[in-house]
This record gives structure tokens, C-alpha cells and sequence, in this order.
């Protein structure tokens, strides 16, 4: 069964990145969360701040997800117990393989939230000063197991222990794996990704991408 293990907010805390601040440090709650459809720059979840607007937040950045399952293998490469929240995840699930998740997939989280995959997440500096990692930006961006970002298609409440169900699934084999790893790592992928149902602002970048 596909579920919702932690749900996480954060405020902001003094962090060694560009800004000086960030709302990198999520802790999971207890109880009900209201997520809805933020504006420019804010997290989808109540409660839960965002600082640079520029590259977190928003509509299309609503919600970031990561597995349990994917947690528990950088605990091991990394010799260090991870708590839920820790990469800055909104949501920690268990039982789905969030890089196998098809790019625009559909989620029904609990009985009311509706979710959209989007884009996959990007390491950022603050990520690395985060986990106080030297080189982490390249180690992640070499392991391809970003956990996605999803758009809010209808607000709700989530819980811990909520149920996710998928209602629509793409047919355009665009994963979440494959669309990091083709503004990353594997350039040739590129075309491949501007398809019918894939998010455009992914779309966007492999066409600025391939006529750069």
C-alpha cells in the first residue's frame, strides 16, 4: 500500500547558503495539514515557510516528496540516521517508487487532496550546507533520486498514515528519473522529455537546453 508516512513543515532557520535563511529544516507534524494552491514563492502547506521564492514554492513547486524507501538507502551510504523531513520534503511516503512516477501523474492523497506530479527536485547549495556534506550537490545529482515537486490540483487536508492512490497515470514514459537526469547528467535525453503531458516548464528547459 502507497501512503503518507510523515507529513513535514518547516520555519525558517539560519542556514550557510545564499540567502541566509531557509525553511530547509521540516519536522513532521501531528494531525491534519491544509495544503492548497499557493502563490508565487509559497509552500502549499500551512504552516510551512518558504525564503527564496525564486527557486522554491509556488504553484508548480506546491509540494516536494521523497520516499522512505530512498532515505533509508542514503542513510546507509551515508552512515547517518535521517528523519523524515530531513531533505526538506513535505510529504515522506512509503510504498511508491517516486522516481519511477510518471512525470504529470495524478495522486489522490487521503480523502480530499489531489496532486500533480511536476518536475523533479534540483540540489542546491543550501541543500549542502543543509546536510553539511562536502560535494553533495554532485553525489545526489550522480545517485538520480531527486524525489518530485507536485502542483495542487484540489486542496485539502493530509495526514500521516493517508492513503495515495494514483487516478491518472501518462502514457509518455517521461519519469520523474528520467527528466532529472536530462537537465543533469545524460543531455541526450532532452528531446525526449518535450512531450504531450509533461510539465511545461520541463518542456521549456529541454528546448533552451537543446538550442543552447
Amino acid at each position: 500500500m502507497s501512503i503518507v508516512r510523515a507529513v513535514n513543515v518547516g520555519k525558517a532557520i539560519e542556514v550557510e547558503s545564499k540567502s541566509g535563511r531557509s525553511g530547509i529544516d521540516k519536522r513532521p507534524v501531528d494531525g491534519a495539514v491544509l495544503v492548497t494552491a499557493p502563490g508565487a514563492g509559497g509552500s502549499g502547506l500551512a504552516g510551512d515557510e518558504i525564503i527564496d521564492g525564486r527557486v522554491h514554492g509556488g504553484p508548480v513547486q506546491a509540494v516536494y516528496a521523497y520516499a522512505r524507501e530512498d532515505l533509508d538507502r542514503w542513510q546507509t551510504e551515508l552512515g547517518v540516521v535521517l528523519a523524515d523531513g530531513v531533505f526538506g520534503e513535505n510529504l515522506t511516503t512509503v510504498g511508491i517508487d517516486i522516481t519511477g512516477t510518471k512525470v504529470g501523474e495524478l495522486w489522490r492523497v487521503g480523502e480530499e487532496l489531489v496532486l500533480r506530479v511536476t518536475t523533479p527536485r534540483m540540489p542546491c547549495r543550501t541543500f549542502a550546507a543543509w546536510l553539511d556534506r562536502e560535494g553533495w550537490v554532485k553525489t545526489f545529482t550522480q545517485h538520480a533520486v531527486p524525489g518530485t515537486y507536485l502542483s495542487v490540483e484540489e486542496p485539502g487536508h493530509v495526514r500521516a498514515g493517508d492513503r495515495v492512490t494514483v487516478l491518472e497515470r501518462p502514457g509518455h514514459g517521461v519519469t520523474v528519473g528520467m527528466a532529472f537526469r536530462a537537465v543533469t547528467l545524460e543531455p541526450e535525453l532532452l528531446p525526449g522529455i518535450d512531450v504531450d503531458g509533461v510539465h511545461e516548464e520541463l518542456r521549456a528547459t529541454a528546448r533552451k537546453r537543446i538550442s543552447a
